[in-house]
């Protein structure tokens, strides 16, 4: 009767283990690693060679983007964001989210809208401190407290001058709501809160000082518009700096009337790639669609990881 296979292979490994003990060195230990699990990284690979490869594919779906505006042009003056004729194309294929994330993706929140995808959470959840900005709370705030719960040392200011506070599910819990602060206000490129003023509108940087922030770990916009403003001021305001104040941004998009001009958006967008901003998610929004039968795909959610600084995505070493 022939060996069977069971018997080969474990003669085999005896074999080996033999061979291995034979030549260690006598009075040494014996040690077989198993092999490593690197992730998205190759195995002997930093996280930041990492963020520069992707950086050079990343410059690769520039000029894709070049090439399309030429196609379809072939200036971005000619370009119709959403063409009125049968063309193969929306404004949103001009800019992918082309760059990789180098954690764990994952959604938070709700499934349906008020949900946001997310870079590295476990990795900003280990920090002792981290500071999450959300404007647009609405009355969802699954977003918020699902990221509460999962870090402990996380603090979380909302805003929004349409409601007076967090949803229940983050304000009536008592363990939650120790970490959660919100104001009635409103987001944009001005500052506009004195007394007589009925809606308080803030600049990103007024608030911060306001709230003595120097940096914002997760920064969630949604502000049906006002992302335009708001974030060109906050631009601004760091043009001469090279890292922009934040590790994160989830934001949703909202292309209509002349914020939809071609031109005009891709320069606000090239602005935010200018910052170190790169998009590594997109998920459109199909409710407005579905709620107007005919209307365009204006609306759409985008993530976006900084590639600059020292914070929790980008370095091992964090350094707010």
């Amino acid at each position: 009767m022939p060996p069977r296979p069971t018997f080969i292979v474990l003669a085999a490994l005896l074999t080996l283990v033999a061979l291995l003990l034979l030549l260690q060195p006598f009075g040494s230990t014996l040690s077989i690693q198993a092999p490593r699990f690197c992730g998205v990284f190759k195995c002997d690979q930093t996280l930041r060679s990492w963020i520069d490869d992707e950086e050079r594919r990343y410059a690769e779906a520039l000029e894709g983007r070049q090439q399309l505006i030429k196609r379809w042009g072939p200036t971005e003056d000619a370009v119709q964001s959403f063409p009125t004729r049968a063309l193969p194309y929306t404004l949103w294929d001009f800019f992918i989210p082309a760059f990789q994330c180098p954690h764990r993706i994952e959604r938070i929140g709700q499934r349906a809208d008020g949900g946001k995808w997310m870079c590295g959470v476990d990795r900003v959840a280990k920090q002792d401190k981290c500071v999450i900005y959300s404007f647009g709370v609405n009355d969802d705030s699954s977003y918020e407290s699902t990221l509460l719960r999962r870090a402990p040392g996380c603090e979380v200011w909302g805003y929004d001058y349409s409601v007076h506070r967090f949803s229940p599910e983050l304000s009536e819990d008592p363990e939650l709501s120790k970490r959660a602060h919100f104001e009635p206000w409103g987001l944009a490129g001005t500052d506009n809160h004195t007394e007589s003023d009925y809606y308080k509108y803030w600049t990103l940087d007024s608030l911060m000082r306001h709230n003595g922030h120097t940096f914002i770990d997760i920064l969630k916009v949604d502000i049906e518009g006002g992302e335009f403003d708001a974030l060109a001021a906050f631009l601004a305001a760091h043009a001469n700096s090279d890292v922009l104040p934040i590790g994160q941004l989830q934001l949703e998009i909202h292309a209509g009337g002349t914020r939809g001009d071609f031109k005009f958006f891709n320069r606000w967008w090239s602005a935010l790639e200018a910052a170190g901003l790169r998009p590594f998610w997109a998920e459109p929004n199909l409710i407005p669609i579905n709620i107007s039968r005919g209307s365009r795909p204006e609306v759409i959610e985008y993530s976006f990881i900084n590639i600059r600084g020292h914070h929790a995505l980008v370095s091992d070493r964090y350094n707010h």
